[in-house]
């Protein structure tokens, strides 16, 4: 089972928002076309999969691309100002991210094409279950016993050329820390003959909540609700942003062992935040 992380209560968290008519009134603007687009987009992109399945396998050049459309475009009704800095490597590889929210599906995938790798229970979960597979996410049950099944999974995918990201925290955040990144899941990137051409690489992922909002407004954690938060992003008249920085890959050749990527790879995003959130 996933552990899920939770505040300490002294810290002094607020209570959910409750939106007046106005903020409802918002809601309801932003959540009409948000539907329209992305599960409209998920009909164009099954429609398009019909063609570009038997022609290009696991290949998608065409649909990865309507993936970061849409994402772009649902920042935008959301409200969030997307910012991007450092360069995507071109190597092959994995990304690895902290983790804050829901939202950074949307961030990540409209910042770079990429896909996600993910805990296996969320494909069963109605709408995003359906979005994530015809996305092309990555499942997998986090058993060492199936190492040896996942690696052929990330070996045909990253032979395709995708660029595979994962939350290495296991779990997200209030979107103001770094937790310490789990090892075992760059497990299987280490497979010989994977780790002689694969790289990582790090992502800091920075969220700067509206102005007269709390710092952790983004934050997504603990027994928080999947329908509570949606309403508290998407009530709020103000724009907030979020900053995602791309840092520099780093060889899993050149690295020791999995335990001492973890540590690499964490150093790199905690590295990323501004100095009053590198906490744990």
């Amino acid at each position: 089972m996933t552990q899920v992380w939770q505040p300490d209560p002294t810290d002094g968290y607020p209570d959910p928002t409750h939106p007046g008519p106005g903020g409802w009134l918002l809601i309801v603007l932003r959540v009409i076309p948000l539907v329209i687009l992305n599960f409209g987009g998920l009909v164009i992109l099954l429609l398009i999969r019909l063609v570009e399945r038997p022609l290009c396998g696991v290949h998608r050049p065409v649909t990865s691309r309507l993936v970061q459309a849409v994402c772009i475009l649902s920042l935008k009704l959301v409200g969030l100002r997307l910012c991007v800095s450092g360069r995507p490597m071109r190597e092959g590889g994995a990304v690895v991210a902290n983790h804050s929210s829901w939202l950074d599906i949307f961030v990540l995938n409209a910042a770079k094409r990429i896909y996600f790798v993910s805990k296996e229970e969320v494909a069963g979960w109605a709408g995003i279950g359906w979005l994530a597979r015809a996305t092309g996410t990555v499942f997998i049950r986090r058993d060492r016993r199936e190492a040896q099944a996942q690696t052929q999974v990330f070996r045909e995918r990253l032979g395709a050329g995708h660029k595979l990201l994962f939350f290495p925290e296991g779990t997200s955040t209030d979107g103001i820390r770094v937790l310490p990144f789990k090892s075992t899941l760059f497990d299987a990137f280490f497979a010989e003959d994977l780790k002689t051409h694969l790289h990582v690489q790090p992502v800091t992922v920075v969220y700067h909540a509206p102005a007269d909002a709390e710092p952790r407004f983004y934050g997504w954690f603990g027994g928080m609700g999947f329908a509570g938060h949606i309403v508290q992003v998407l009530s709020h008249w103000k724009r907030g942003s979020v900053d995602v920085i791309w840092h520099d890959p780093i060889p899993a050749a050149q690295v020791e062992n999995r335990k001492v990527m973890a540590r690499t790879a964490e150093a790199a995003v905690r590295g990323g935040m501004p100095p009053e959130r590198r906490i744990t």
